[in-house]
């Protein structure tokens, strides 16, 4: 029964286009009183063939507001700054980061940042496409991962990933992606208590210790990560994942560039352009 009710959530949430809220579970499927399933919140239905998990714009700025402006900041770029014509379009294919946002890296390295969330379908189905790009990258360059921070559910997550950093367990991210996608297992509940000891168990049968992993978990290192992660959200005005910001300078994301594979070519491209100055 309360697989079934985690895979009717599941489909629910591939359903709709992930957001600052997900999408709440009727009633029928509503799991026993003996074992909660996550409260989640009504989500409006994505637009057609939707390529990212949407948030609301914020009320102070409509994000056509915000497209308005990255586009006349685009217009000023002197002509190094941007991408050569042809394959790829400013304004299209890219974005600049208005304005252009410090990075996590040293002068001497490129950062190439993927804002996510473990239960975002999208981000499950362009995690094939990251890794191996991954493998490939040249070495100045620094992939850093950044866990969304909109609401109850994504703050779970982002607590797992950072505790899971913190252990130098980070060849567990593609375990938890299948745990939700492909066990139906949302690694959540109603409360922190139930939400740690589901986690800690997934922690378990992957060879941490349920005291490293709780010590890990509520260490001083996950808590200012987690605190980064919220700035991250705010900072870069995040409305939708995955979303891929490149040096702090460009975003971009799977819809924008055409394609998974595209956006990996854009990415590489992006990287290369950002060498050259």
């Amino acid at each position: 029964m309360v697989r079934s009710v985690a895979l009717a959530v599941l489909v629910t949430l591939s359903a709709v286009a992930c957001g600052h809220s997900v999408p709440q579970a009727s009633a029928s499927l509503a799991a026993p009183a003996t074992t909660p399933m996550p409260a989640i919140a009504e989500s409006p239905p994505p637009a057609a063939k939707s390529e990212s998990v949407r948030a609301p714009a914020p009320a102070e700025t409509t994000s056509e507001e915000r497209a308005d402006t990255a586009l006349e900041h685009l217009a000023a770029l002197p002509a190094d700054q941007q991408l050569p014509g042809g394959r790829w379009k400013a304004g299209t294919n890219y974005l600049p980061v208005v304005p252009a946002q410090p990075t996590s890296v040293g002068p001497d390295k490129v950062e190439v940042m993927e804002v996510f969330w473990y239960a975002c379908p999208h981000c499950f189905d362009l995690e094939p496409f990251i890794q191996s790009w991954v493998k490939k990258k040249p070495a100045n360059v620094e992939f850093v991962r950044v866990p969304i921070m909109w609401g109850p559910v994504h703050r779970a997550h982002a607590h797992l990933f950072y505790t899971l950093q913190a252990l130098q367990r980070s060849d567990l991210d593609q375990k938890v992606f299948e745990a939700i996608h492909n066990d139906h297992s949302m690694l959540f509940a109603n409360n922190e208590p139930e939400t740690l000891n589901l986690q800690t168990q997934f922690a378990v049968a992957h060879g941490i210790t349920a005291d490293a992993f709780r010590t890990a978990y509520n260490s001083f290192t996950v808590s200012s990560n987690l605190a980064r992660a919220e700035e991250l959200t705010a900072r870069y005005h995040v409305e939708g994942v995955p979303l891929i910001i490149i040096n702090g300078k460009y975003e971009t994301d799977v819809g924008k560039a055409g394609g998974p594979s595209e956006l990996i070519a854009l990415i590489s491209d992006l990287v290369a352009s950002e060498k050259r100055h």
